[in-house]
């Protein structure tokens, strides 16, 4: 599976942003898959994640509310909406992705097999 995230860009605080991350080489069915951002100077931190099949979904404390994360069944890309975004949002946004049978989230980082190259999201305020 290869992933290629895209949408980031310099949004102004309050503002909204859509992540994607398209799949290729398998369908996303197959996945359950994570978003991560790593903030300068901080570790990569795992902020959605949604379970194979769509139907569990994991939010960071810090986004729960603000951010949305999809995968929907017709497509093979992933998503995550952003809204009401703050300061602390500036980071580099990586997707990832793993095989499983599994219906439940994966919420360990290195659990994760395929990752996406990232994409800059700057919040101006």
């Amino acid at each position: 599976v290869q992933l290629l995230a895209s949408g980031g860009g310099l949004v102004q605080a309050g503002g909204s942003l859509r992540l994607s991350c398209a799949a290729s080489g398998r369908s996303f069915g197959y996945s359950a898959m994570g978003w991560f951002r790593q903030a300068p100077g901080k570790e990569r931190q795992l902020i959605a994640a949604i379970s194979r099949g769509g139907t569990r979904r994991f939010y960071a404390e810090s986004v729960k509310g603000r951010f949305t994360i999809s995968k929907p069944d017709a497509e093979n890309t992933a998503y995550l909406q952003i809204k009401s975004l703050k300061d602390e949002d500036t980071a580099v946004y990586y997707c990832a992705a793993k095989e499983t049978v599994s219906g439940a989230v994966i919420t360990t980082t290195s659990d994760y097999e395929y990752w996406g190259q990232g994409t800059l999201v700057t919040v101006s305020s």
